[in-house]
C-alpha cells in the first residue's frame, strides 16, 4: 500500500509533496490539544488557489457525470436489448431498476468510509470496481449477467454520488460552494438525460453494446481524472499531518494527536448509526412529506426516458436516434435552474451583506421559496407538456419546451428541500439526506416498470394529468413548511434546538465533525456523523457542519505541551462521562 501511495502521489493534485513540509517547528494546536490548520496552512485545501480548487471540483462532478449517465443510458436501447436477449422491453427495462436501487447502497456503505478513511481511496476503490462490473454489462454471454453487471456497477458508482458533495464541501466555504454545489446538483439532471439521446444513436448503426463500451470510454478518460484528486476530508488531513508530528519527535509533542484518532470510531460504531438512524428519521414529519416529494419527482425523472419515446417515436414516427433528441430541452432547463440557484443565492447574499437580514437569523424556511417556485411550475409544466403531447397536431417545439420547463422545476424543488432538510436536521441532516436518497432511488427504480403501460392504456393526456394532479396536491408542501415548519420542528425529537448549548457549539463549529451525539432513542450513546451532513449541505450556499475552515475558527496561541497534555486529559474525562 505504501509503494502505491508514493506511485499515485505524483499526479495528485496538491500544491505541496509531503517530503517538502517542515516538521521541525512546533505544531498548531487547538484549545483541546488536538493537532489543527494554523491560518495559512497549505495542508488545508480551503487554503488552496482557486484555479487548483476548480479543477477538483471539475474531477470530482466527472465522476457524478459518469453514475447519471449510466443510470439512463440503456432506456436508448431497449428494443435491441430485448432483441438480443429474447425478452420483453419491459424485462429490459429491469437494467435502469437495478442500476438505480444500487445507488442505495452509498448513503448507507461509502459515505461511513469515506468518515473513516478519507474521500481518495473510496473514490479509487469504488470507481475501478464501477469500471470492472461495466465491462461485464459489456461483453455479458447472457441477460442475468448483464443485470448481476447493472446492479453492482450501480452500487460502486454511488460513491462519487454520495460522496462528491463531501470533496466540495471541503474545497469550498459556504458561499463559494454554491456555486460549485449548482454545478454538481445540475449534473445530476443533466446527466440522465443526455444518456439516451447517445444510446438511441448507436442503436441505429449498432447495437445495445455500444451504448457500454461509451460507458467504459467515458469511465476510463474520468478514471485519469480521478488521479487528480487528492485527500480532501480535513479529519483525514489532521490525522496524516499527526503522524508525522510523532514521526519527526519533536520535543515535547511525541504524543500528539488529532481529534479524529481520540474519537474511538470504528466501523462497527459508524455503521451502527449509518445503517438504523435514517429509518429513524425518515418518518419525522418534514423527512417524510419531503421524501415522498422527491420521490415523485424522481420517479417522474425516469418515466420522461420511457415517455418521450412514446411521444416523438411511437406517436410521431421519429427514429430512435432524433426520437431522443427531445431530451436536450430537459438539458438545458436543467441549466435554466442552476442559473436561477445562483441568482437566489446572491439574493440572499446581498441581504446579509447589506444589513437586511443577519446570517443567524436566517431560518430553514428562507430555503424554501425555490420548492416554492419549484412546486408550482412543476404542476403547470406537467399539464402543459401532457395535453401538447398527446396531439400530433401540435408543434414539436411545444411539448419540448414544457420538458424543459418541467426540469427546471423538478431541479428546483430538488435543490430547496435538501437545502432545507440540511438546515432543519443540522447534525441529523446526513441520516436525513440518506434516507430521502434510499426512498427516492427505490421509487425512480420502479419507474421503468410500469411507465409504458400506465401511458399506454391513459395515453399521454391522461397519464400526463394524473401525475400532473399529484404535482398540483404536493405543491401544498413547500407552502405548509414556510408558514408552520418552525412549529412543526419545534416538536420534533431529532430537532437540533433540543440540545445542550455546549454539545451543538462542538458540532457545528469544532475544528473536525468528529463529534459525540446524543442519540434521542438512546439516550447517550457515542456515535458520529459523517461530514456529508454538510456535503449535501447548501446546494444554495447556507452554513452547516464546516469542517477545518479557517474562517470561523478562533486563532488560538501554541499551547504548552503541558497544557496540551492536560487539556487532553480533560477532554477524555468529558468523553468517558458522555459515553455508556
Amino acid at each position: 500500500m505504501g509503494a502505491l501511495t508514493r506511485i499515485l502521489s505524483r499526479p495528485v493534485n496538491k500544491p505541496y509533496r509531503t517530503k517538502d513540509l517542515h516538521h521541525n517547528e512546533p505544531p498548531y494546536l487547538n484549545e483541546h490539544g488536538y493537532v489543527d490548520f494554523p491560518p495559512g496552512d497549505v495542508e488545508n485545501p480551503r487554503n488552496w488557489s482557486m484555479t487548483r480548487r476548480f479543477f477538483i471540483t471539475v474531477a470530482t462532478v466527472f465522476l457524478v457525470m459518469n453514475a447519471t449517465f449510466a443510470s439512463s443510458a440503456p432506456s436508448g436501447c431497449f428494443p435491441s436489448i430485448a432483441e438480443s436477449f429474447h425478452v420483453s422491453e419491459e424485462a429490459a427495462g429491469l437494467t435502469i431498476t437495478l442500476f438505480l436501487l444500487g445507488y442505495c447502497a452509498g448513503p448507507l456503505i461509502f459515505a461511513p468510509l469515506s468518515e473513516l478513511y478519507g474521500r481518495r481511496w473510496v473514490f479509487y476503490g469504488t470507481f475501478s470496481l464501477y469500471l470492472a462490473f461495466n465491462f461485464l454489462c459489456a461483453f455479458a454471454p447472457n441477460f442475468g449477467s448483464l443485470l448481476v453487471g447493472r446492479f453492482l456497477s450501480g452500487t460502486f458508482v454511488s460513491a462519487p454520488l454520495s460522496n462528491g458533495p463531501g470533496v466540495l464541501a471541503d474545497l469550498w466555504n459556504p458561499i463559494q460552494r454554491a456555486n460549485a454545489m449548482g454545478f454538481f446538483a445540475s449534473m445530476l439532471w443533466i446527466g440522465p438525460s443526455l444518456g439516451p439521446i447517445i444510446a438511441g444513436f448507436l442503436q441505429l448503426k449498432k447495437d445495445w453494446r455500444w451504448t457500454f463500451y461509451v460507458l467504459l470510454m467515458l469511465g476510463g478518460a474520468s478514471g485519469i481524472f480521478m488521479l487528480t484528486i487528492p485527500e480532501t476530508h480535513g479529519p483525514t488531513v489532521l490525522r496524516h499531518k499527526a503522524k508525522r508530528i510523532r514521526k519527526a519527535k519533536i520535543p515535547g509533542y511525541e504524543n500528539v494527536r488529532a481529534q479524529i484518532e481520540d474519537s474511538h470510531q470504528n466501523l462497527a460504531s459508524v455503521y451502527k448509526v449509518a445503517l438504523t438512524r435514517p429509518w429513524s428519521i425518515l418518518f419525522d414529519p418534514i423527512s417524510f412529506l419531503i421524501a415522498i416529494y422527491l420521490s415523485v419527482v424522481y420517479t417522474l425523472l425516469y418515466m420522461l426516458f420511457t415517455i418521450y419515446p412514446i411521444v416523438f417515436q411511437e406517436m410521431r414516427g421519429w427514429n430512435a436516434g432524433v426520437g431522443e433528441l427531445p431530451l436536450i430541452g430537459t438539458v438545458l432547463g436543467a441549466m435554466l435552474g442552476g442559473i436561477i440557484v445562483v441568482f437566489d443565492t446572491r439574493r440572499q447574499q446581498k441581504k446579509v451583506d447589506t444589513g437586511k437580514k443577519l446570517l443567524h437569523e436566517m431560518t430553514p424556511e428562507d430555503r424554501l421559496p425555490l420548492a416554492i417556485l419549484g412546486g408550482i411550475t412543476f404542476a403547470g409544466a406537467m399539464f402543459w407538456f401532457a395535453w401538447s403531447a398527446n396531439y400530433n397536431s401540435v408543434h414539436w417545439i411545444v411539448p419540448t419546451i414544457a420538458g424543459a420547463f418541467l426540469s427546471t422545476a423538478l431541479l428546483l424543488l430538488f435543490v430547496g428541500f435538501l437545502n432545507y432538510l440540511v438546515d432543519a436536521y443540522l447534525m441529523y441532516a446526513a441520516s436525513a439526506i440518506a434516507a430521502n436518497t434510499i426512498m427516492r432511488s427505490a421509487c425512480g427504480a420502479a419507474a421503468p416498470l410500469f411507465t409504458l403501460q400506465m401511458f399506454h392504456s391513459l395515453g399521454i393526456g391522461g397519464g400526463g394529468s394524473l401525475v400532473g394532479g399529484v404535482a398540483a396536491v404536493l405543491a401544498i408542501i413547500p407552502f405548509m413548511f414556510y408558514k408552520y415548519g418552525a412549529a412543526i420542528r419545534a416538536r420534533s425529537r431529532f430537532n437540533p434546538k433540543g440540545r445542550k448549548p455546549a454539545e451543538k457549539e462542538d458540532v457545528e463549529t469544532g475544528p473536525t465533525p468528529v463529534v459525540l451525539e446524543e442519540d434521542p432513542e438512546e439516550g447517550g450513546s457515542e456515535d458520529t456523523e459523517s461530514d456529508e451532513s454538510s456535503s449535501s449541505s447548501t446546494v444554495a450556499g447556507g452554513e452547516s457542519g464546516e469542517s477545518n475552515t479557517d474562517e470561523k475558527r478562533p486563532q488560538h496561541k501554541q499551547q504548552d505541551p503541558r497544557e496540551r497534555t492536560e487539556a487532553s486529559t480533560s477532554t477524555e474525562k468529558v468523553k468517558s462521562e458522555t459515553s455508556p
